[in-house]
């Protein structure tokens, strides 16, 4: 009973079901939190005494200073 329980078309449907649940941007933002996730988690398992580098990015634009009035 437990072999018949994957089947291609099967897979399909969750993943038709997931997809419509979250969206494609969600489920883009979740695979990629899950790879970076994976990747921390295999550069802890090296054991060679380094930390996990952040490897996320922000599109945050460049601060201005207000112009300062002179007295």
């Amino acid at each position: 009973m437990v072999e018949n329980l994957f089947r291609p078309m099967h897979l399909l449907v969750i993943l038709v079901i997931v997809l419509l649940i979250f969206g494609p941007k969600k489920l883009g933002d979740l695979g990629k939190g899950l790879g970076e996730g994976i990747r921390n988690f295999k550069a802890s398992l090296g054991g060679d005494g380094s930390t996990p580098t952040n490897t996320t990015t922000t599109n945050t634009p460049p601060q201005e200073n207000p112009p300062q009035e002179k007295k």
